[in-house]
């Protein structure tokens, strides 16, 4: 199973002090944050996209591709890839260069967004979001997949014997995530593509949650990829820990209340009852994330949401420290332990090269397909 951490880059002040880092500062940090994954043992760091304050992700390629650079091991991969204002021709030339440049350590999460003014910004109409999805994904397959392309659809121009370049390294795509909070749509894309699927998993009750994933789980079978618990699920989360459960809720308390998203509406009790947000102790992390195997079934990937609503970076580099020496070997342990031999880990870059040699496939996207 895979574990790491995903990030929105947002820049939001400290409650407790009133400073507001930088654009400058807050780029910096989330840098500092994944190479810090990689130093504690993390697998996958994820960066959103979002082109507007007061976010700084608007490139997630070029932030992607300094961090891969500087780490070794490290699995990049994205928060939300905007399918649906983003040309697919330019995902697929930047995300297969990004490929290259890590040596396969890349992979990607699509999503719609959930900024409405993006729309027009990028010149489509927030209304065409889900055929926007659809029509976007179904174009970036066939390009990484077919070494000439000729398409037409309804929102970009044609394409006419059009061959992206590069091509994905070894003649293997990027694993793509599909990631929704709401929409069955989606769930029913990914499983339509036996593709994974990341449940946002942070504002909605556990209940939510277990509905979206079981929907993929059941169409994955219905479109023949494999059994329901062969599906590949990802699960975000949020939590905040000290050593001592009171000293995080009494620490992360001005933070929650006053997070542009989820400050000033139920209490920091209220939210952690009701959603997967777990403020406490290392102990208290395990305990609340092995619940989740409960009513999803065994899956792939893990991220958590830590460096948000203003925390410092030097708070945000100490849960870190938590997260890879306690949380992490008892959650590897426990969740390995407990899953079925024909549950699958996560396709990662060189699983799927192995699978594709093994059925001895050609090296190109073209022969790949076929």
């Amino acid at each position: 199973m895979q574990f790491g951490i995903f990030t929105v880059g947002d820049v939001t002040p400290d409650p407790t002090n009133g400073r507001t880092p930088t654009e400058h500062d807050r780029i910096k940090a989330m840098v500092a944050i994944a190479l810090k994954a990689e130093e504690v043992g993390l697998d996958v760091f994820a960066t959103g996209e979002h082109h507007n304050p007061p976010f700084v992700p608007s490139s997630p390629t070029t932030m992607l591709g300094f961090i891969a650079a500087k780490t070794k091991k490290l699995l990049l991969s994205t928060a939300t890839t905007l399918i649906t204002t983003n040309d697919p021709v330019k995902i697929a030339e930047d995300y297969a260069m990004l490929q290259h440049l890590a040596d396969g350590r890349v992979d990607l999460m699509l999503g719609r967004g959930n900024t409405g003014p993006v729309y027009p910004w990028f010149g489509q109409d927030i209304r065409n979001g889900i055929p926007l999805a659809i029509e976007n994904y179904d174009l970036l397959r066939r390009l990484w997949r077919e070494d000439v392309v000729d398409w037409k659809g309804k929102f970009r121009t044609p394409l006419q014997s059009f061959t992206s370049t590069p091509q994905p390294l070894d003649g293997i795509p990027p694993f793509v995530w599909h990631g929704s909070i709401r929409s069955p749509e989606i769930a029913e894309q990914a499983a339509y593509y036996g593709d994974g699927y990341f449940a946002n998993h942070i504002f909605w009750p556990k209940e939510h949650t277990q509905r979206m994933v079981g929907l993929y789980r059941q169409r994955f079978a219905h479109y023949g990829h494999g059994s329901e618990d062969q599906a590949i699920v990802g699960l975000g989360g949020q939590v905040f820990m000290r050593r001592n459960s009171q000293d995080a809720v009494r620490e992360f308390r001005p933070y929650f209340d006053n997070a542009p998203v989820y400050g000033h509406g139920p209490s920091l009790e209220e939210f952690t009852e009701q959603t997967p947000l777990t403020v406490g102790s290392p102990q208290q992390v395990i305990d609340r994330t092995l619940t989740f195997r409960e009513y999803v079934g065994d899956y792939q990937r893990q991220l958590f949401l830590m460096d948000h609503a203003g925390l410092p970076l030097k708070t945000v580099l100490e849960q870190l420290d938590l997260l890879g020496e306690e949380v992490m070997p008892v959650l590897r342990r426990e969740f390995a332990a407990k899953r079925p031999a024909h549950v699958p880990e996560a396709p990662t870059h060189a699983s799927m090269k192995a699978a594709r040699d093994a059925a001895g496939v050609t090296d190109s996207p073209a022969g790949a397909a076929r």
